[in-house]
């Protein structure tokens, strides 16, 4: 879609994401979280409906610009294991 190819082509231009009115504030805590999430749910659902989650990339992006990546590997071994704070 248009819009996605728009936020793909901010991601590429920037070493940070574009601003994101759901997260008006420096605190980017919640704006990684989402990001992961759904990223998470765009390639479940992807995968169940067998297609490309190439489209779910902008999200992982966005995620891994603004957090650890110790902290991405600690949610990612939680999602692993079933104990992952959120609905996937």
């Amino acid at each position: 879609s248009a819009s996605s190819q728009d936020r793909e082509s901010a991601m590429s231009n920037h070493s940070t994401p574009p601003f994101d009115p759901r997260f008006p504030y420096q605190n980017l805590t919640r704006n990684c979280y989402q990001n992961f999430r759904d990223f998470h749910r765009c390639t479940k659902i992807m995968k169940r409906r067998g297609k490309d989650s190439s489209p779910c990339d902008y999200c992982r992006k966005v995620y891994h610009s603004l957090w650890p990546l110790s902290w991405l590997q600690r949610w990612t071994d939680q999602i692993r294991e079933g104990t992952f704070p959120g609905k996937i």
